[in-house]
Protein backbone atom coordinates (compact mmCIF):
# COMPACT_ATOMS: atom_id res chain seq x y z
CA UNK A 1 0.00 0.00 0.00
CA UNK A 2 1.51 3.27 -0.86
CA UNK A 3 3.08 5.30 2.30
CA UNK A 4 1.62 8.37 1.40
CA UNK A 5 -2.22 6.75 2.83
CA UNK A 6 -2.64 5.83 6.55
CA UNK A 7 -5.66 4.28 6.64
CA UNK A 8 -6.67 2.03 4.19
CA UNK A 9 -10.55 3.39 4.02
CA UNK A 10 -8.81 6.32 2.90
CA UNK A 11 -8.32 4.66 -0.19
CA UNK A 12 -12.17 4.77 -1.17
CA UNK A 13 -13.73 8.17 -1.76
CA UNK A 14 -17.83 7.86 -1.56
CA UNK A 15 -19.06 10.43 -4.33
CA UNK A 16 -22.07 12.12 -3.09
CA UNK A 17 -23.46 12.78 -6.13
CA UNK A 18 -27.21 13.16 -5.42
CA UNK A 19 -29.03 16.17 -5.47
CA UNK A 20 -29.73 17.63 -1.55
CA UNK A 21 -27.75 17.66 1.59
CA UNK A 22 -31.14 15.59 2.92
CA UNK A 23 -29.82 12.65 0.94
CA UNK A 24 -26.31 12.70 1.31
CA UNK A 25 -27.11 13.14 4.92
CA UNK A 26 -28.71 9.86 4.81
CA UNK A 27 -25.87 8.33 2.96
CA UNK A 28 -23.12 9.20 5.28
CA UNK A 29 -25.36 7.40 8.16
CA UNK A 30 -25.85 4.49 6.47
CA UNK A 31 -22.44 4.11 5.62
CA UNK A 32 -21.37 5.11 9.18
CA UNK A 33 -17.59 3.78 9.41
CA UNK A 34 -17.36 1.97 6.45
CA UNK A 35 -16.26 5.36 4.95
CA UNK A 36 -14.19 7.85 5.82
CA UNK A 37 -13.74 10.10 2.58
CA UNK A 38 -16.56 11.94 0.86
CA UNK A 39 -16.25 13.80 -2.19
CA UNK A 40 -19.19 16.77 -3.39
CA UNK A 41 -19.25 17.75 -6.71
CA UNK A 42 -20.73 20.96 -8.01
CA UNK A 43 -23.98 20.08 -8.12
CA UNK A 44 -24.40 19.20 -4.34
CA UNK A 45 -22.03 21.97 -3.32
CA UNK A 46 -24.57 24.78 -5.26
CA UNK A 47 -27.43 23.12 -3.07
CA UNK A 48 -25.96 23.22 0.57
CA UNK A 49 -22.68 21.06 0.15
CA UNK A 50 -20.54 23.61 1.41
CA UNK A 51 -22.27 23.51 4.77
CA UNK A 52 -22.05 19.88 4.74
CA UNK A 53 -18.39 19.55 3.82
CA UNK A 54 -17.96 22.04 7.77
CA UNK A 55 -20.02 19.64 9.12
CA UNK A 56 -18.22 16.38 7.87
CA UNK A 57 -14.73 18.20 8.47
CA UNK A 58 -15.75 18.73 12.15
CA UNK A 59 -17.27 14.81 12.22
CA UNK A 60 -13.51 13.87 11.65
CA UNK A 61 -14.08 12.41 7.76
CA UNK A 62 -12.29 14.02 5.01
CA UNK A 63 -13.82 15.49 2.21
CA UNK A 64 -12.81 15.86 -1.67
CA UNK A 65 -14.29 19.03 -3.34
CA UNK A 66 -14.68 18.16 -6.89
CA UNK A 67 -15.31 22.11 -7.96
CA UNK A 68 -12.85 21.45 -11.03
CA UNK A 69 -12.02 25.09 -10.78
CA UNK A 70 -10.99 27.15 -14.18
CA UNK A 71 -10.87 30.61 -14.75
CA UNK A 72 -8.41 33.44 -15.24
CA UNK A 73 -5.23 32.91 -12.62
CA UNK A 74 -6.54 35.46 -9.84
CA UNK A 75 -9.89 34.43 -10.07
CA UNK A 76 -8.36 30.95 -9.66
CA UNK A 77 -6.00 32.00 -6.83
CA UNK A 78 -8.91 33.59 -4.93
CA UNK A 79 -11.14 31.07 -4.98
CA UNK A 80 -8.53 28.86 -3.95
CA UNK A 81 -8.07 30.71 -1.00
CA UNK A 82 -11.86 30.83 0.56
CA UNK A 83 -11.93 27.55 -0.08
CA UNK A 84 -8.51 26.45 1.74
CA UNK A 85 -10.20 27.88 4.92
CA UNK A 86 -13.05 24.67 5.25
CA UNK A 87 -10.77 22.41 6.23
CA UNK A 88 -11.16 20.03 2.96
CA UNK A 89 -8.39 17.54 2.30
CA UNK A 90 -8.81 17.68 -1.52
CA UNK A 91 -9.55 20.54 -4.38
CA UNK A 92 -9.76 19.91 -8.30
CA UNK A 93 -8.62 22.16 -10.51
CA UNK A 94 -8.88 21.84 -14.44
CA UNK A 95 -4.92 21.05 -15.45
CA UNK A 96 -4.45 24.08 -17.89
CA UNK A 97 -1.28 25.63 -16.47
CA UNK A 98 -2.17 29.27 -15.95
CA UNK A 99 -5.35 27.75 -13.56
CA UNK A 100 -2.55 25.40 -12.16
CA UNK A 101 -0.58 28.04 -11.13
CA UNK A 102 -2.94 30.29 -10.05
CA UNK A 103 -4.25 27.31 -7.28
CA UNK A 104 -0.46 26.74 -6.28
CA UNK A 105 -0.51 30.73 -5.05
CA UNK A 106 -3.70 30.59 -3.72
CA UNK A 107 -3.69 27.18 -1.97
CA UNK A 108 -0.15 29.24 -0.12
CA UNK A 109 0.97 27.19 3.18
CA UNK A 110 -2.77 25.48 3.57
CA UNK A 111 -2.85 21.92 4.29
CA UNK A 112 -5.09 21.46 1.15
CA UNK A 113 -4.22 19.64 -1.85
CA UNK A 114 -4.90 20.54 -5.06
CA UNK A 115 -5.73 18.06 -8.04
CA UNK A 116 -5.50 18.70 -11.35
CA UNK A 117 -7.83 17.17 -13.90
CA UNK A 118 -6.45 15.69 -16.85
CA UNK A 119 -9.14 14.18 -19.47
CA UNK A 120 -13.03 13.54 -18.11
CA UNK A 121 -13.21 9.62 -17.65
CA UNK A 122 -16.20 10.20 -20.11
CA UNK A 123 -14.45 11.65 -22.45
CA UNK A 124 -12.52 8.91 -25.24
CA UNK A 125 -10.67 10.77 -28.42
CA UNK A 126 -13.74 11.18 -30.45
CA UNK A 127 -15.20 13.67 -27.89
CA UNK A 128 -11.86 15.40 -27.80
CA UNK A 129 -12.12 15.92 -31.38
CA UNK A 130 -15.55 17.01 -30.91
CA UNK A 131 -13.99 19.69 -28.20
CA UNK A 132 -10.99 20.92 -30.57
CA UNK A 133 -8.39 19.02 -29.14
CA UNK A 134 -5.67 17.11 -31.42
CA UNK A 135 -4.37 14.90 -28.81
CA UNK A 136 -5.48 11.82 -28.40
CA UNK A 137 -6.64 10.60 -24.45
CA UNK A 138 -3.39 9.52 -23.75
CA UNK A 139 -1.67 12.42 -25.33
CA UNK A 140 -3.51 14.65 -23.40
CA UNK A 141 -3.17 13.37 -20.13
CA UNK A 142 0.56 12.78 -20.72
CA UNK A 143 0.54 15.97 -21.66
CA UNK A 144 -1.38 17.54 -18.59
CA UNK A 145 0.23 15.38 -16.31
CA UNK A 146 4.01 16.35 -17.26
CA UNK A 147 2.75 20.19 -16.48
CA UNK A 148 1.24 19.64 -13.19
CA UNK A 149 4.34 17.82 -12.06
CA UNK A 150 6.57 21.02 -12.97
CA UNK A 151 3.69 23.69 -11.19
CA UNK A 152 3.92 22.14 -7.95
CA UNK A 153 0.27 20.43 -7.56
CA UNK A 154 0.05 17.39 -5.35
CA UNK A 155 -2.26 14.54 -7.54
CA UNK A 156 -3.79 14.11 -10.45
CA UNK A 157 -6.91 13.09 -11.54
CA UNK A 158 -7.30 10.26 -14.70
CA UNK A 159 -8.89 7.33 -15.79
CA UNK A 160 -7.22 3.98 -13.94
CA UNK A 161 -6.24 3.10 -17.40
CA UNK A 162 -4.19 5.78 -17.89
CA UNK A 163 -2.11 5.07 -13.97
CA UNK A 164 0.61 3.89 -15.19
CA UNK A 165 1.80 6.81 -18.03
CA UNK A 166 0.87 9.06 -15.61
CA UNK A 167 2.92 7.52 -12.37
CA UNK A 168 6.12 7.40 -14.68
CA UNK A 169 5.85 10.93 -15.24
CA UNK A 170 4.76 12.14 -11.96
CA UNK A 171 6.70 9.93 -9.98
CA UNK A 172 6.34 8.13 -6.47
CA UNK A 173 5.64 11.10 -4.38
CA UNK A 174 2.29 12.87 -5.99
CA UNK A 175 -1.17 10.77 -5.92
CA UNK A 176 -3.39 9.49 -8.54
CA UNK A 177 -6.98 9.75 -7.68
CA UNK A 178 -9.37 7.57 -10.22
CA UNK A 179 -12.90 8.33 -10.90
CA UNK A 180 -14.76 5.63 -12.98
CA UNK A 181 -14.21 2.45 -10.86
CA UNK A 182 -16.92 0.25 -11.57
CA UNK A 183 -16.81 -3.48 -9.40
CA UNK A 184 -17.15 -6.25 -11.64
CA UNK A 185 -20.77 -6.60 -13.24
CA UNK A 186 -21.69 -3.38 -12.89
CA UNK A 187 -22.64 -0.67 -15.34
CA UNK A 188 -20.60 1.50 -16.81
CA UNK A 189 -23.10 4.40 -17.21
CA UNK A 190 -21.67 7.31 -18.86
CA UNK A 191 -17.90 6.53 -18.45
CA UNK A 192 -15.88 5.17 -20.95
CA UNK A 193 -12.39 4.02 -19.22
CA UNK A 194 -13.13 2.28 -16.03
CA UNK A 195 -11.69 -0.51 -14.18
CA UNK A 196 -12.52 -2.55 -11.12
CA UNK A 197 -11.54 -1.47 -7.35
CA UNK A 198 -8.77 -4.29 -7.80
CA UNK A 199 -7.45 -3.63 -11.06
CA UNK A 200 -7.30 0.28 -10.28
CA UNK A 201 -5.37 -0.50 -6.82
CA UNK A 202 -3.12 -3.11 -8.68
CA UNK A 203 -2.47 -0.70 -11.42
CA UNK A 204 -0.86 2.40 -9.00
CA UNK A 205 -3.95 4.07 -7.85
CA UNK A 206 -3.86 5.84 -4.55
CA UNK A 207 -7.94 7.26 -3.84
CA UNK A 208 -10.74 5.12 -6.16
CA UNK A 209 -13.31 7.78 -6.13
CA UNK A 210 -16.74 5.14 -6.42
CA UNK A 211 -20.25 6.89 -6.16
CA UNK A 212 -23.14 5.00 -7.84
CA UNK A 213 -22.31 1.35 -7.23
CA UNK A 214 -22.67 2.59 -3.62
CA UNK A 215 -25.13 4.88 -3.45
CA UNK A 216 -27.41 3.66 -5.32
CA UNK A 217 -27.28 -0.24 -4.07
CA UNK A 218 -29.88 -1.59 -2.16
CA UNK A 219 -27.37 -2.14 0.62
CA UNK A 220 -24.65 0.60 0.37
CA UNK A 221 -23.09 -0.15 3.64
CA UNK A 222 -22.86 -3.37 2.01
CA UNK A 223 -21.73 -2.34 -1.21
CA UNK A 224 -19.10 -0.20 0.65
CA UNK A 225 -17.70 -3.09 2.80
CA UNK A 226 -17.42 -5.42 -0.43
CA UNK A 227 -15.24 -2.98 -2.18
CA UNK A 228 -13.39 -2.23 0.74
CA UNK A 229 -12.61 -6.32 1.26
CA UNK A 230 -11.29 -6.04 -2.39
CA UNK A 231 -8.98 -2.66 -2.61
CA UNK A 232 -7.38 -4.49 1.28
CA UNK A 233 -7.00 -7.90 -0.80
CA UNK A 234 -5.13 -6.06 -3.58
CA UNK A 235 -3.39 -3.83 -1.71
Amino acid sequence: MTQKINDIRDRMIVALDVPTIWDAYRIVSQLGDEASFYKIGYALAFAGGLQLTQQLVAEGKKVFLDLKLHDIGNTVTEGVQSLSNLGVDFLTVHAYPQTMRGAVEGRAEAALKLLAVTALTSYDDGDLRDAGYGLAVRDLVRLRAEQARTTGIDGIVCSAAETEIVRDIVGADMLIVTPGIRPAGSAAGDQKRTLTPGEAIRAGVDHLVIGRPIIRAADPRGAAAAIMDEIAAAS
